[in-house]
């Protein structure tokens, strides 16, 4: 369980840094009065992002087998880093 957890935690906190979500919320906590109230907010919506991804990913690992999600997964980064490499994305 803990293991889990921590590797989970690792991961989606080094993908989040310098990413444009970040990069947004320091843009508004600049121009914001309370930073508390962007820190609040900011928080929520990465935990219901993070529900959404958990839920979908469950029901979609009911229906697909796990081969072809990574798969899949791996063949979209690749198209995406090369789209952004010629500059069409």
């Amino acid at each position: 369980m803990w293991k889990t957890i921590f590797t989970t935690f690792i991961l989606v906190f080094l993908a989040e840094l310098g990413d444009k979500t970040q990069l947004s919320t320091m843009l508004l906590a600049s121009k914001s009065k309370s930073i508390w109230y962007v820190f609040i907010g900011s928080a929520c919506a990465l935990i219901l992002s993070s529900l959404i991804g958990v839920i979908a990913g469950s029901f979609i690992n009911k229906y697909i087998p796990e081969i072809y999600i990574q798969l899949g997964s791996g063949i979209a980064f690749i198209i995406i880093g090369f789209l952004l490499i010629v500059g069409k994305f």
